[in-house]
């Protein structure tokens, strides 16, 4: 069971191995999916979703999604989540688990019919059988079978998956609540469940009301946080600049719990017909453009500020234990439980205190949070244009009290003693290190550097040394390439060559002459292109050997779509044909480019000039990282 403050949450295993039942083997639970749920509808790419999150999770506990409910006597009414709960009925009955018969649609024979005919053998037509179900059991045998599914293994990873079951009050109004529910189109998602949990802990109401209005404010990933609270709340904790928080904001806020005058409502209150909110939370209209994109979602950041609070408050696990490397957002409740349930601070390792750590936690969560949205780069959709840019930039207000307005300027990064001038370069630079770093870690599983650049802000000691950030996030650049190239010790990688090698050169390229690279900009090229093909054509020209083909100075990063392009093409066929692109395309392609000729001995030639380029950019990267 998983405390909340209502006590309404529960934790189900989906399948458990030594008991040989599944959440569908308890005939005193009951699931009815009432008529005003639309009929099952997920297709395969729910369904294969569904699957493949399950079998990449290794590991512990996993956290496959929520079911709303409302409870009448044993039966459960399914308000949200019947998609996911038919589905996995649906995989227990094709893996061949022991199910009974306890999920129904009401008023839906052909559906009852259906699973009827599946878990009891009962005899049916199959003209009478419910196709979205027959189809999606369909799906899940194909997706098996394509795949070659070890069922055994899945079984075993089947019992490791968690659901948590939300009851809704009594007397709630069920189809209020459901059209409010399907408006919004979303699911509970485990930051909802981790909220409850973390709030059930803090005793203080004053405390509690504080952490849900920072939680909600900090969970908006569009804009900039302090948007996101109402304006009187941003006045106190911002200072009337909106662009400031005070070293002492954490014993500021403690002290002064009555800040938030919002109105405290009842669940019933908030389904009554006639409900109206009437005061604005600062966030943005679903339906009004958001100019500012986060690069991350909510659930990868708090798993983010977990490392950065862990680090801060120097909590361990037992046994040198960590945290899973990768940041799956699928484990975010099971890796702060770990924390909660095992982390002890300093060498005396006194155990973690639940309400110590969720109150300082949610502090924490306020300041990276700020740091964040200062400091890391988002996507600017400015006035019309569909295409985004980088951007690093700082909140900003103008004008005085209820004429106050928001506006944004590149983030300063400079000493308080420095020229405002002096920091525009380096902000510049800022934008092309982490760009940089985004397109080479396309998986929010693997952003370990912002991380690393969040656990640096956050250390108050290097408050005075903003102009010190950019040789942090080039250090990490340095020690992935040094790790995954240099200390391999070869040049002949080919395609599995770090993306982060070459874009760690085109940032050196660019930074040795900003002026002649003005224009580049990094984008999602996410395919090592062979300059001089892997395959020629047959007959057209020569066949390389591997390592000369797979030679860094014959290697460079472009766009998937560019790739099937360029297929087998030779070098100066490529200069001709893709010109263009080519010109906008990476720094070390435009470097091949130049260098390739357009004579009848092109090809002849590059064999000479591969190595020379290789040597050279080697020579760049080298210099770079300190390597002799």
């Amino acid at each position: 069971m998983i405390n909340s403050c209502e006590k309404m949450i529960e934790e189900l295993a989906v399948y458990d191995e030594k008991r040989h039942t599944t959440i569908f083997c308890n005939a005193k639970e009951k699931y009815v999916i009432p008529l005003y749920q639309r009929a099952y509808a997920w297709t395969d790419t729910e369904i294969e979703q569904l699957i493949d999150d399950i079998v990449e999770h290794n590991g512990d506990r996993y956290y496959i999604g929520s079911l709303i409910v409302y409870k009448r006597s044993e039966e459960y009414e399914v308000i949200d989540g019947q998609q996911r709960l038919t589905t996995l009925l649906l995989l227990a009955i094709e893996l061949g688990l022991p199910v009974k018969n306890n999920l129904s649609f009401a008023c839906r024979k052909r559906a009852d019919d259906t699973l009827s005919h599946y878990i009891d053998g009962k005899e049916i037509l199959d003209d009478d059988l419910e196709q979205n179900i027959v189809q999606g059991r369909k799906i899940i045998a194909e997706k098996l079978l394509s795949d070659g599914i070890d069922r055994t293994v899945l079984i075993h990873k089947l019992a490791h998956l968690k659901l948590f079951r939300i009851q809704v009050p009594p007397r709630t109004d069920l189809n209020r609540y459901f059209e409010i529910m399907n408006t919004r189109g979303e699911q509970l998602e485990q930051h909802d469940i981790l909220k409850a949990s973390l709030m059930s802990e803090i005793g203080d109401d004053a405390k509690r009301d504080m952490f849900a209005k920072i939680w909600d404010a900090c969970s908006d990933m569009t804009g900039y946080m302090q948007m996101h609270f109402d304006v009187p709340t941003r006045n106190l904790i911002f200072t009337n600049s909106w662009n400031w928080l005070d070293e002492n904001f954490e014993d500021w806020i403690e002290e002064n719990g009555e800040w938030d005058d919002e109105p405290e409502l009842t669940l019933d209150e908030i389904l009554s017909p006639g409900f109206k909110v009437q005061y604005n939370d600062g966030s943005t209209d679903k339906n009004e453009r958001v100019r500012f994109e986060s690069i991350i979602d909510f659930q990868d950041f708090l798993l983010h500020v977990l490392r950065v609070y862990i680090d801060a408050n120097h909590i361990q696990l037992p046994d040198g234990e960590e945290l899973q490397r990768l940041l799956d957002d699928k484990k975010l409740i099971s890796e702060f439980e770990r924390v909660l349930q095992h982390g002890t601070y300093g060498r005396r390792r006194v155990a973690v205190h639940k309400e110590h750590f969720a109150w300082n936690f949610v502090l924490c969560l306020l300041k990276c949070r700020f740091l964040f949205d200062k400091y890391i780069i988002k996507r600017e959709y400015a006035n019309e244009s569909a295409d985004g840019e980088w951007s690093l930039k700082q909140l900003e207000v103008s004008g005085q009290e209820s004429k106050k307005k928001a506006y944004f300027k590149n983030t300063e990064l400079r000493d308080r003693k420095e020229w405002r001038t002096t920091s525009e370069p380096r902000s510049k630079e800022a934008i092309m290190l982490q760009s940089a770093l985004r397109v080479s870690y396309t998986s929010p599983k693997v952003m370990h550097w912002i991380t690393e650049l969040l656990i640096w802000l956050y250390n108050d000691k290097n408050r005075e040394n903003w102009w010190k950030f950019n040789s942090v996030a080039e250090q990490i650049a340095k020690d992935a390439v040094i790790e995954g190239f240099f200390d391999i010790n070869n040049l002949c990688m080919g395609v599995n060559t770090p993306h982060i090698v070459f874009n760690y050169l085109d940032y050196l390229l660019w930074k040795n002459n900003k002026r002649k690279y003005a224009d580049f900009v990094f984008e999602f090229r996410n395919s090592v292109e062979h300059w001089y093909p892997q395959h020629p054509s047959e007959g057209t020209f020569e066949m390389w050997g591997q390592d000369e083909v797979d030679h860094f100075g014959n290697l460079c990063i472009i766009q998937r779509s560019v790739n099937s392009r360029f297929s087998n093409m030779a070098p100066a066929a490529k200069k001709s044909t893709f010109g263009q692109m080519i010109r906008k395309g990476s720094l070390k392609l435009r470097l091949m480019a130049e260098m390739t000729s357009s004579g009848t001995d092109a090809n002849i030639k590059w064999k000479q000039d591969y190595d020379r380029h290789g040597q050279e950019m080697i020579g760049i990267l080298k210099n770079a990282c300190g390597i002799d």
